[in-house]
């Protein structure tokens, strides 16, 4: 019984991390992304973690996928999506809507 138990409780503290979603790294640097193109698992939930190396705020924004996220320069900021349907999702940086664009493309 106290084996049973002990699987148990390692099963409900370990649960989560199999959940756990996705983590990607961006970069803002140069008010460019890097990368500018994303693949994604579609209709798993992602989390982006968006640093800008940049000496200037930015805003991270998409109207696709619904977020708007002002990094300080210097700064990383967590995004986490929701499982999106297949297809491409673009994003941008608001402050530098002429250099800062990307796509994210859930497959």
């Amino acid at each position: 019984m106290r084996t049973l138990i002990g699987l148990f409780a390692l099963l409900i503290i370990f649960a989560p991390a199999a959940n756990a979603a996705e983590e990607i790294a961006v970069t803002i640097k140069d008010h460019k992304f890097s990368p500018d193109e994303i693949h994604v698992p579609a209709k798993k939930a992602v989390t982006l973690k968006v640093t800008n190396a940049d000496a200037t705020p930015e805003e991270f924004e998409s109207h696709d996928f619904d977020v708007e996220k002002v990094i300080a320069g210097g700064q990383s900021a967590i995004i986490r999506l929701q499982p999106l349907d297949a297809g491409p999702y673009r994003f941008y940086g608001e402050y530098h809507e002429d250099t800062a664009r990307g796509v994210l493309v859930a497959e």
